[in-house]
């Protein structure tokens, strides 16, 4: 009969157990031990699992949350003297990295532009429920990537030479002035601190990486502007750079590897112009560099 009572206390444990993987570097208390069974079986009182586990394994899913220690058990990690490992929640990691990965879906051509996609389908390609593509395909959708379509999924978004001219103007407006004012007081030290970012945008154009590309283009630009010490400032214009990124213009991807070299090479020129302090040189190649469409 104590032993039915132990096993029925036990029965949130399991289910806990069951759910929550073993965090890295941690000693549970309550491990079986070897040989013992480690899954409870599925009954009415263990809750539902999470919309984002698949079958028996989680895909692209950190750890959980922790459930509250069972009275009577050994005292967890931390009162033992050693530091609890950093958690965090499920469907923030999952969405960002759905989020991700479609970004470099879009750059990359393989979500065509005006074609609809369901978030189902989207799932199934990359392994999980369809509730995180839904939150990543919101946030696609105020960045202007998509457009939502009621009971249908996301239309990846059309840009006209038009739509990208205007968001390249803009980013000039915003990006020229405050490049040429660094150019007269950064110290050249911090500019070539910024060397492998340049060179990483070059390796990304050889390549013919237009993901890859994308996101070294943003962090050259970025770290350029973050110099200016304005939050800001640097947050709206990588918004502006992210909308004239996406989508690409559909089409072979030799086509484009010649204009991301000259990008590229812009880049890493626009560097040693800074680290020279010829501001000359630095403002024809601004201007240039926005003028060409791909900056």
């Amino acid at each position: 009969m104590e032993r039915a009572r132990a096993r029925a206390a036990d029965v949130p444990a399991q289910c806990a157990a069951a759910r929550v993987p073993e965090q890295p570097g941690a000693r549970h208390a309550d491990r079986p031990a070897r040989g013992e069974h480690t899954h409870a079986e599925p009954d009415d009182t263990c809750p539902a699992p999470d919309e984002l586990t698949l079958g028996e394994s989680t895909l692209l899913a950190p750890e959980r949350a922790v459930p509250a220690p069972v009275e009577g058990a050994a005292p967890a990690p931390a009162e033992q003297g050693i530091p609890a490992p950093r958690r965090t929640v499920q469907r923030t990691s999952v969405r960002g990295q759905i989020l991700d990965a479609l970004r470099a879906a879009l750059v990359g051509g393989e979500l065509t532009p005006g074609e609809v996609y369901s978030a189902p389908a989207l799932g199934d390609r990359f392994g999980v429920s369809a509730t995180p593509v839904r939150e990543a395909m919101q946030q696609l959708a105020l960045e202007g990537a998509v457009e939502v379509v009621p009971n249908r999924g996301f239309r990846v978004t059309r840009r006209s030479a038009r739509e990208l001219g205007e968001l390249a103007e803009v980013r000039a407006l915003i990006e020229v002035p405050v490049m040429l004012r660094l150019a007269r007081t950064v110290p050249a030290e911090r500019w070539a601190r910024l060397r492998p970012l340049a060179e990483a945008t070059v390796t990304a154009a050889a390549r013919a990486d237009l993901a890859r590309y994308a996101e070294a283009d943003r962090a050259f630009h970025g770290a350029l502007l973050a110099l200016s010490d304005n939050r800001q400032l640097v947050q709206i214009a990588d918004d502006l750079h992210r909308r004239s990124q996406w989508p690409l213009e559909t089409g072979p991807v030799t086509g484009r590897r010649a204009d991301l070299v000259a990008d590229a090479a812009e880049h890493t020129a626009l560097l040693e112009a800074l680290i020279a302090r010829d501001l000359p040189v630095v403002q024809s190649l601004v201007r240039e560099h926005f003028a060409g469409g791909d900056a």
